[in-house]
């Protein structure tokens, strides 16, 4: 219920490049099939039966049957008309050949023709068009054969199915230009990466003395830390070509098409080079080998990584093409692709400290309107564990929930609000709530709150609502003073005392508990294993890890490497530390009931309470300030006044 300690457009002002229709192999493939068949229909729609000169021919001209006539070579075309195919048997033909000699073609033939008002149509020595009609089928064939076969042998790829070899890397040119400016809150990775762009710039400063740059990087770290912006940033300061691709794109349905796919990425990248090869999650091709279900020998993702392992160890010195990969798994990467070499310098892209978030803020707020009382480092202290993209979402929240309000710039209040859409889901105040639910809740989130403001072990009070956000009834939020990287015993019991305050209010002062209180016992729970099966904090289990390998777990699955005996001291643990937590919460709560009620009161009345309230009450003090209903009054008093 709470969680008090949360953890290609191109530029303006360019011409828009020509819009060039593209259509999928197989749609070519099949609209010459449907033209063919059209082809074959029109033929045998148009017949040709071929009658006697006489008597035939001369008794349809004397019944006036024949509508038009046209004299070649060895022979006469017909027309009939309306009345020739009515007499006629149902399906007969409407053209028809008559074999002649040129002794029949002489002035009494023509006399009658003319008699019998038939259009004739000239001498013709045709003798080209029968042939092309019959070439015709061929030629279509011979077309689609070159387009969709011989076409790809020759542009290369290794590919011989239609497009399948071809690599689907993306090329960022210079009119994309991402530069260190646009990468903040990582200072240390973009110090790693600097002797990289320095040897894209000026190769010949490595080669005096003889040493040889990395061939390739290894970016790790979370999502949405910036590992592809910073490969981007380091193309545009050396001002190479960047080539980008996923590893998920080299794998097909098709044996083989991956690591051709490879083998044409690098021979692009070599005659482009100096430039960068950009592998995001290489972790779906880079996997580590093994024998059964792991990995086969002749795996489709085994056979890509392999064309990847050849071809970095096939650059040259003066090749000036550098690899890049990003992956948030490297544990489970193959050894041969993190050897000496190929990847042989990891750098680290961690999630943003308080500096750096305050950075990333401030890079991602300069095309917005900002009011004055914006506040990035206070901003920064309330979104602990945020990465650089959830920041950058934070700030274009903000700007949208501005503009539907109409203001004129982004308030605090907009970031604020944006922060808890973006971790907890947004506010639901239309949401109708039962009293007595609301009354639990107000009681719930007080417990937090209170415990929360009176533990000096604990991070301070950012603020409590009972306004419900996600799935969630009320909140109540801590403002950490600094970014934590290592837990104390101290900091993880107060941790403890915090959750298990909201369910200790509920029993003191509801007389009943609620499910409210779930995710408070799965985060207390899951910390209290931590502390005894990860971190040593237990008092009968020792300095022993419990907790097993990842990496192994991922491939094997999750194995118990202790006893039943051992387990049962681990839950015996575990559910002493709990205890312990509840009941120094619990003894706190009891001593302090007057204040908790003062905050519960106010909850109810004014839904939001921030870290300044919340001191009051606890100091004995009231507050003076519009509720919710009072402030509904204001905004509707200045609609009609607009």
């Amino acid at each position: 219920m709470s969680n008090p300690n949360p953890s290609s457009r191109p530029p303006k002002g360019m011409p828009k490049p020509p819009l060039v229709p593209s259509r999928n192999p197989l749609s070519w493939m099949a609209i010459g099939l449907i033209l063919l068949l059209m082809f074959l229909t029109v033929v045998r729609t148009s017949r040709v039966e071929e009658i006697s000169f006489s008597p035939e021919f001369l008794d349809y001209v004397e019944k006036g049957y024949v509508k038009s006539v046209r004299f070649q070579s060895e022979k006469i075309t017909g027309e009939f008309n309306e009345a020739g195919l009515a007499a006629r048997p149902d399906g007969s033909a409407k053209h028809f050949d008559v074999i002649y000699t040129p002794a029949m073609y002489n002035e009494k033939l023509i006399e009658r023709l003319e008699s019998a008002k038939v259009e004739i149509r000239g001498k013709a020595q045709d003798i080209w068009l029968p042939i092309l009609w019959q070439l015709l089928p061929i030629a279509v064939l011979v077309a689609l054969i070159y387009f969709f076969f011989l076409r790809n042998l020759r542009s290369g790829g290794g590919g011989m199915l239609m497009n399948f070899g071809r690599s689907r890397h993306k090329l960022r040119g210079k009119e994309q230009k991402i530069t260190f400016d646009d990468v903040a809150g990582i200072e240390e990775a973009k110090e790693e990466v600097a002797e990289t762009i320095e040897f894209l710039k000026n190769p010949k400063k490595f080669k005096k003395i003889g040493g040889r740059i990395p061939r390739g990087l290894l970016l790790i770290g979370p999502p949405g830390c910036g590992k592809t912006l910073l490969a981007k940033a380091i193309a545009g300061e050396a001002d190479v070509p960047f080539f980008s691709i996923a590893g998920s794109d080299f794998v097909e349905m098709f044996v083989g098409v991956g690591a051709s796919r490879v083998r044409d990425l690098f021979k692009q990248a070599k005659e482009n080079s100096p430039c960068i090869i950009f592998l995001d999650e290489i972790d779906a091709i880079g996997k580590k080998r093994g024998p059964g279900f792991v990995s086969g020998g002749h795996d489709e993702r085994e056979q890509t990584l392999n064309a990847i392992l050849v071809e970095m160890d096939g650059f040259d010195t003066d090749d000036q093409v550098i690899v890049i990969a990003a992956t948030n798994r490297a544990d489970i990467l193959d050894p041969a692709l993190t050897r000496p070499g190929r990847f042989d310098r990891s750098v680290n892209v961690p999630l943003p400290d308080l500096k750096g978030r305050a950075q990333i803020l401030k890079v991602h707020a300069r095309k917005v309107k900002l009011g004055p009382d914006v506040d990035f480092e206070r901003l920064a202290r309330v979104t602990p564990m945020f990465s650089g993209a959830e920041l950058e979402a934070v700030i274009n929240e903000a700007a949208i929930s501005a503009s539907m309000a109409n203001k004129d710039f982004v308030e605090m209040t907009d970031l604020e609000e944006a922060r808890d859409k973006i971790r907890w889901g947004r506010a639901k105040k239309s949401r109708a709530v039962d009293e007595s639910d609301k009354r639990l809740t107000a009681f719930h989130e007080a417990g937090h709150a209170l415990v929360q403001s009176m533990l000096k072990d604990a991070d301070p009070l950012h603020k409590v609502s009972i306004i419900p956000r996600g799935s969630m009834g009320g909140a109540t939020f801590a403002l950490p003073e600094k970014d934590r990287h290592v837990y104390t015993r101290r900091y993880c019991m107060a941790l403890l005392q915090v959750w298990y305050g909201g369910r200790i209010a509920e029993e003191l002062f509801c007389d009943d508990i609620s499910s409210g209180a779930q995710m408070d016992i799965q985060q207390a729970t899951s910390v209290a294993r931590e502390m005894v099966m990860t971190w040593g904090m237990g008092e009968q289990m020792g300095l022993v890890n419990y907790s097993g390998d990842p990496a192994r777990d991922y491939y094997l699955g999750p194995a118990n490497e202790y006893s039943q005996k051992t387990a049962e001291l681990i839950d015996q643990e575990v559910k002493k530390i709990v205890d312990q937590a509840y009941h120094d919460a619990r003894m706190l709560i009891e001593a302090n009931k007057d204040k908790l009620e003062a905050i519960a009161k106010s909850l109810l009345k004014y839904e939001t309470l921030d870290a300044e309230d919340v001191k009051t009450l606890i100091t004995g003090g009231t507050l003076d300030k519009p509720t919710v209903g009072d402030l509904l009054v204001q905004e509707q008093k200045k609609t009609q006044a607009n």
